[in-house]
């Protein structure tokens, strides 16, 4: 008989399934291109910090018009929104925690993936997915928001020797995808952002995605509450400049009251997939 943690841990792995219900398989012949003893291992294992990282992360990747660009001519994005974020996860879960012949074959399929997209911007100019410094703009964003998602939500006074060390690691991948530069301290990173932004921009492309990705529903009713509380975390976790740029706000009130209500919801999510869960220990043993 399931326990109500057992039921809780359940629907969150629903949110990673596949529409057959089939989780994210990980090789594990070896310890991978980091190991357990990683700051990744750490960072990428809470679920919510991730969930919440990877929300603010898609709002500021689609910001650049190139990657926007990308996404609106070649993505099944507007189409298959979960099942597009899902494959995400899966990369990031393979990448992580899978054995390195695993890693590596995951970072081979996406530049073949890249390959295969290009095109040109509404103002002529044209544009790769295999582009370094585009490719440096969603790798940055990407592990910025999960590490600053991880120190709101799980490690508050995370030191800065483990966040440049976060990036020193995630150079590996973003070094491997092609993406150049690639920053491996923490201020490099939160630099490189601050040195993007006048190339930046929001039209009505932008607006559409993120109108799609924000008001996407819940994958199931039990899950509404915390799919509303993540979006709206992901929103809070934004810069002041990048929300402006999205026509997007949050009072102080609400503020305080989202980042109160996600960090219980966090507490709930460690403990509902903690090792002592029986859904958990079924999972490692299948």
């Amino acid at each position: 008989m399931q326990t109500l943690r057992d039921s809780i841990g359940t629907e969150i792995r629903r949110i990673f399934a596949d529409p057959g219900g089939k989780t994210i398989e990980i090789s594990r012949e070896d310890e991978g291109l980091f190991g357990p003893n990683s700051v990744c291992w750490q960072v990428h294992g809470d679920v919510t910090a991730m969930m919440i990282g990877g929300i603010a992360s898609l709002l500021l990747q689609m910001l650049e018009p190139r990657v926007l660009a990308g996404v609106w001519d070649h993505s099944v994005f507007r189409q298959d929104m979960r099942g597009r974020l899902r494959r995400t996860a899966a990369f990031l879960a393979r990448t992580t925690y899978g054995d390195k012949a695993q890693a590596l074959g995951e970072i081979a399929r996406i530049r073949r993936v890249h390959d295969y997209v290009h095109g040109t911007l509404p103002d002529g100019t044209p544009y790769h997915a295999n582009d370094p410094e585009a490719l440096a703009w969603v790798h940055v964003t990407e592990s910025l928001c999960f590490v600053e998602s991880f120190i709101r939500y799980r490690k508050p006074h995370m030191s800065m020797r483990d966040r440049d060390r976060y990036f020193d690691e995630m150079a590996q991948v973003g070094v491997l995808l092609g993406a150049d530069p690639v920053p491996r301290t923490y201020r490099a990173a939160q630099t490189f952002v601050r040195d993007a932004r006048p190339r930046l921009r929001f039209d009505e492309r932008t607006r559409e995605i993120a109108d799609l990705l924000l008001h996407q529903p819940a994958s199931s009713p039990a899950l509404a509450p915390f799919h509303h509380m993540t979006m709206q975390a992901g929103v809070d976790l934004l810069p002041g400049w990048a929300r402006s740029m999205h026509g997007l706000s949050i009072s102080l009130p609400a503020r305080l009251a989202v980042r109160g209500g996600t960090t219980g919801m966090a507490a709930i999510t460690r403990w509902a997939l903690s090792q002592n869960s029986t859904v958990r220990n079924s999972a490692a043993s299948a």
